[in-house]
């Protein structure tokens, strides 16, 4: 029973997907609710407060758990019959006793249901009833009012604890401070909300035009009539005629062709073709019937359709598929709104850090209560008192600090064109040790140049034929089909599209005219028409109509197109692609037999390859070229030969590797081209050395009875190309022998190559190898955009920081799920990951890292100043009030202006040094060299200030209390006073006056600056001190302005700061104590604390051993006589494979 009541009460919305999330029923009771406002009431409101900063604790005072069918309440407060979380909609579905999300059309329909049953679009009543259930087609971000902004910024919890510190200051008169502070503070939350109501309004203008698109849409019984997009539900079918667009919900097309920029997602303004989803009568769901290569069907929200194309049935038309904050727009609108939380350690430690520093405070304030209960002091006093010295424990400014660094880290960053639109990220930089990159546009250069052609005939290569050449490419089916098998368009005049088959075209010196109609058997078609120009060679055609195309996919690895020569009946199909999988698709009589040594010939060398293919085609005389199915034409092709274009590398990538291989950072190259292609680049740019082995893992899925078995073939002297899988069947030649590659130090001297095919066998099947595999795995070739992902996500389980560097096109996902994505654009930003540099190289990459160490290196560095800046006045404060005194209000405003708050704004200042060092810094505060620093530290200020007010009550001229008088100078003695002379002092100049405030005030005061100092830590991740001109000044001016106040015999001086006058020996003992404070504090951070030798010596001696998974991996690898296995074959066991869970990665908040 029990078990039923929770799982009414209980549910889980998006499933497995990103956004994830709980969902409770809770049923308001009156008895409860009467309580609470009691609560409320008794507590002046403070409960209230605490309700607003935990609305969960709210729910769970006022309500009952119940069934969600019954509830009226859920955690956040929403109605339960049709609830809206982070903008999306779900309704209460009654037969299943769950919530199902609304918006969308059901990805279960099947190409042909989607034709027939929303073809002729829908009734006035069905579009009613999917308005008033999915609501309207908007992406609305409200801008948020300013007084709203204000009121959520102020209850922060932050700024509630500094209004009660604030008012106990002014309370006890300190005003100057406390005025600095809210003048501050005022600034501070002005700034803050100037900058939310600023990107509140730049996102509300971002997508307000999409909800003012005036569409035509087509109602059974009623035609077609325009509306306004908003008024757009799943379902509805609309006519795209030709114009420009912007369009305003994701849709599915049904009829015609488009070509779209798709800029606003990806980043990449390479127009993008899309065809309509084929009428098949299969069984299966539109995607899966469509693989991974469905997108080519669908038309995203805020993506712009620069041209429509009609087919002989009538203008281009598509199916709405999503709405609103569903569609593709949408959802980076809510990736905005609702960031994925950052799960760093930095962030966890800080709290536990504040946590601490408040414990210490109790203890203070107890400390306090017994003193002065103990000294029968009013009540009043007793509390002020207590309270002091507990926030005098706690610096309030520690959150705000965390932040100073990694500020000045993105103003650095913007310098050198380096955009981030989630600076907390940058810490995350700081701790980056593997960087995967993409090939094609980021290690190698943008522009592909054609270098020669390969052609095949009777099944044998032919001459190749070089460019750039004298004489012009004949004319022959490869002419052709490089003049055909494109996605180029005519956009004002440029031809556009993919840089690889704009290079093709441009070396058959055809042109391309402007799409037009052609007629084809079936009626008038859009075609794209090219013609041989005046220095292409002489061909028998007038031109080439393009009737059809089958647009390339990074998933298919292939693109095709129907074209027909101008003036013939014939229909012709070309098909380019990856070689291995263009020869898959031709007959095998036509492809040479020694296809893949000459495909090796050029991979090896670094070349980019693409195979051409050809097919005559016979169709039936009304047959519309537009219905044409895929996997119907695509087989049995004549292969025509290779494409061979050279793809240079970047000068400065070769560079860029080195550099992060000297900082011990591995560089993983992920790619959607050939293998060998990508392990020859991988070569040339140092990424793999050239005394290293390289071992291609080539996986199959199992066949029949046989399992899924895995090979390991060394890639040098093999006889048979271990780059490419062959054509149909694998050729295994292995040899029996088992060969061992001997390991020297590091398992860095070979590594692992392997295609997408293999990679996702290895997740299925051999799951338990695949951390062996990542731990030295260095080329992934022919993955996909969904493998690309993965491959990150099974980094990041290993416990590595994974960085990623694409050009943002087919890597968003990657990009998106590493810790630090960053998309080669020349926007300022772009939503398809968290850094976008207008560096068209990977130079950023270490950029980065280096700014992300300096910035994590100056937050540690300011949160550590600050918690000792606190103990050191924690530890003078309570050591005068053992005799009830207390230290001045301006002893205690240069200490807090003066030297904390300046040296606060400055620290960070510090720029990145200019080289990458081979460890990275320490990434939590809870570790033992910075706990020790500031437990170390701490003892040394209460020794030396314990040492200097305990020494002061021995010297000959001490009295407990004391007036101040004139020093003499020529003598340097003074006249002290005693209790009953010092007529003319006031109770409160009793509290401050002695000698002991006088001396302790400069032993805690330069204690600061000498901290501030050491702390401020130089190599190896941040330049020295004194090139941070502004703090360095600042120390000197701090450090001159404290010994003179210290120093100077001025009555002006002591009246003003509240000293008592002393003794110069005095003063030069004082001094004394600073020098060894200082000296013991540099040495103890610097010789030891900071000594990388020492502290691994000592973890040698203690046997300690990192906790990372990768590190766990490595270990148990160096102690295995039998990896890594070579020219061998294993195959998958029939039992489920053992998984590899990394617990800490799984549960993860």
């Amino acid at each position: 029973m029990e078990e039923k009541i929770w799982k009414d009460h209980y549910v889980l919305l998006n499933k497995d997907e990103e956004n994830e999330l709980e969902a409770f029923g809770y049923k308001t009771q009156g008895c409860r609710r009467a309580l609470s406002i009691a609560g409320y009431i008794l507590s002046c409101g403070v409960l209230l407060l605490l309700f607003y900063w935990k609305p969960e604790w709210d729910v769970w005072a006022n309500c009952v758990p119940c069934s969600l069918e019954e509830a009226d309440v859920v955690l956040l407060r929403t109605t339960v019959r049709c609830i809206q979380v982070q903008k999306i909609r779900y309704i209460w579905d009654f037969s299943v006793k769950e919530f199902r999300k609304v918006g969308s059309l059901e990805d279960s329909n099947t190409c042909h249901s989607i034709h027939h049953k929303f073809g002729a679009g829908l009734t006035r009543e069905e579009r009613e009833i999917r308005q008033l259930v999915c609501g309207p087609n908007a992406i609305e971000v409200e801008i948020r009012p300013i007084w709203k902004l204000l009121f959520k910024e102020i209850l922060n919890p932050f700024y509630v604890f500094q209004a009660f510190t604030l008012t106990l200051w002014l309370s006890q008169g300190y005003i100057e401070y406390s005025v600095a502070i809210i003048v501050l503070s005022v600034i501070s939350v002005g700034l803050t909300v100037y900058d939310l109501r600023q990107q509140s309004t730049k996102l509300h203008d971002l997508v307000e035009e999409h909800n003012k698109v005036q569409v035509t849409v087509c109602t059974k019984n009623e035609g077609f009539k325009e509306l306004e997009s908003r008024y757009l539900v799943p379902g509805d079918v609309f006519l795209l005629d030709g114009k420009k667009l912007s369009l305003p919900c994701d849709a599915v097309l049904i009829d015609g062709s488009c070509i779209v920029n798709e800029g606003m997602l990806t980043g990449e303004s390479i127009p993008v073709t899309k065809t309509l989803l084929p009428l098949t009568e299969s069984p299966e769901p539109w995607k899966t019937h469509s693989m991974e290569d469905y997108r080519r069907h669908v038309l995203f929200c805020g993506t712009e359709i620069i041209q429509a194309k009609s087919t002989g049935r009538g203008p281009a038309r598509a199916v709405v598929l999503q709405t609103g904050f569903n569609t593709a727009k949408g959802d980076l609108v809510r990736s905005i709104l609702y960031p994925r939380p950052l799960n760093f350690q930095l962030y966890r430690d800080a709290f536990k850090f504040i946590v601490g520093l408040s414990a210490i405070g109790v203890l203070g304030l107890i400390y306090t209560v017994c003193v002065f209960t103990y000294h029968n002091k009013p009540v009043a006093d007793v509390v002020a008192m207590a309270l002091l010295l507990l926030t005098a424990a706690v610096p309030p400014a520690i959150p705000a600090a965390l932040t100073t660094g990694t500020v000045y880290a993105q103003r650095r960053l913007k310098k050198k064109k380096i955009f981030c639109i989630t600076p907390q990220r940058i810490n995350i930089c700081g701790q980056i040790n593997l960087v995967c990159f993409d090939k094609t546009g980021t290690l190698t250069e943008d522009g592909l140049d054609l270098w020669g052609i390969l052609p095949s005939e009777g099944s044998r290569f032919q001459k190749i034929h070089k460019f750039p050449s004298s004489t012009p490419l004949p004319w022959g089916p490869v002419c052709a089909a490089m003049a055909s098998c494109h996605s180029l368009v005519v956009l004002d005049k440029k031809i556009q599209g993919d840089p690889l088959d704009l290079k093709m075209f441009e070396g058959t010196h055809w042109e391309i005219e402007e799409s037009t109609t052609a007629q084809d058997r079936a009626g008038a078609i859009d075609a794209c028409i090219v013609r041989p120009g005046p220095n292409a060679s002489s061909a028998p055609v007038e031109g080439i109509a393009i009737l059809h195309q089958f647009p390339f996919s990074s998933g298919l690895q292939r693109m095709s197109v129907v074209s027909q020569k101008i003036g013939e009946e014939q229909y012709d199909l070309y098909m380019k692609g990856a070689p291995e999988t263009v020869s898959s698709f031709c007959r095998q009589e036509t492809v040479p037999s020694d296809f893949l040594e000459e495909l090796k010939t050029y991979t090896s060398q670094g070349f980019r390859v693409i195979a051409l293919a050809h097919k005559v085609l016979s169709l039936p005389e009304d047959v519309d070229v537009g219905d044409l199915e895929r996997e119907e034409v695509e087989s049995g092709l004549e292969f025509l030969g290779l494409l061979v274009m050279e793809n240079r590398l970047k000068p400065e990538t070769k560079p860029v590797l080195q550099e992060l291989a000297a900082a011990r950072i591995r560089s993983i190259m992920v790619t959607g081209d050939n293998l060998q292609t990508a392990v020859t680049v991988a070569r040339n740019a140092h990424m793999i050395h050239e005394a290293c082995k390289v071992i291609i893992v080539e996986a199959s899925e199992p066949e029949g009875s046989a399992p899924a078995s895995i090979a390991w073939q060394l890639a040098e002297g093999s006889k048979t190309s271990a780059a490419a899988p062959s054509v149909s069947t694998a050729k295994e030649v292995y040899a029996n022998a088992q060969e061992k590659i001997t390991l020297e130090g590091e398992s860095c001297h070979y590594h692992f190559a392997m295609n997408g095919k293999s990679y996702q066998v290895l997740v299925k099947h051999f799951y338990s190898l695949l951390p062996k595999i990542l731990l030295n795995a260095t080329v992934f070739a022919r993955m996909s955009p969904g493998q690309k992902s993965s491959l990150v996500e099974e980094l990041q389980k290993l416990d590595y920081y994974v960085g990623m560097c694409g050009d943002g096109a087919n890597d968003c996902g990657a990009l998106k799920m590493a810790h630090a994505g960053i998309s080669l654009s020349e926007q300022e930003a772009s939503v398809a990951s968290p850094f976008t540099s207008q560096i068209p190289n990977i130079q950023c990459v270490p950029e980065l890292i280096r700014e992300g160490r300096a910035a994590l290196v100056a937050s540690f560095a300011v949160v550590k100043y600050l918690t000792l800046y606190g103990l050191i006045q924690f530890v003078g404060t309570a050591l005068l009030f053992w005799q009830l005194q207390i230290f001045g209000n301006y002893q205690y405003l240069i200490q807090d202006v003066v030297i904390t708050l300046l040296v606060c704004l400055t620290m960070s200042l510090t720029e990145a040094y200019p080289k990458l060092a081979p460890y990275r810094p320490p990434g939590q505060l809870i570790s033992p060299p910075l706990l020790l620093s500031v437990v170390l530290n701490v003892c040394f200020t209460i020794a030396v200030q314990t040492c200097g007010f305990l020494l002061v009550k021995k010297q000959p001229w001490y009295v407990a209390l004391a007036s101040w008088r004139h020093c003499s100078l020529r003598n340097h003695t003074l006249t002290p006073t005693g209790p009953g002379e010092n007529s003319t002092s006031s109770s409160a100049q009793s509290t401050v006056l002695s000698y002991e405030g006088t001396t302790l005030w400069p032993l805690s005061s330069i204690n600061c600056i000498i901290v501030a100092f050491v702390f401020s830590k130089g190599k190896p991740f941040r330049k020295p001190i004194y090139t941070n001109y502004v703090f360095s000044a600042i120390l000197t001016l701090q450090l001159a302005i404290c010994l003179f106040l210290f120093l100077a015999d001025m009555d002006a001086v002591y009246s003003g700061m509240q000293f008592l006058c002393t003794p110069v020996i005095w003063k030069v003992y004082v001094l004394l104590m600073l020098l060894v404070t200082f000296c013991v504090s540099f040495f103890t951070e610097d010789v030891l604390l900071q000594n990388k030798h020492l502290w691994m010596l000592i973890k040698a001696c203690v046997g300690y051993q990192s906790k990372s998974q990768y590190r766990k991996w490595q270990r148990m690898l160096q102690r295995d006589p039998n990896w890594p296995p070579v020219n061998t074959k294993d195959f998958a066991a029939r039992s489920t494979a053992e998984v590899y869970v990394n617990p800490s990665y799984e549960h993860r908040d």
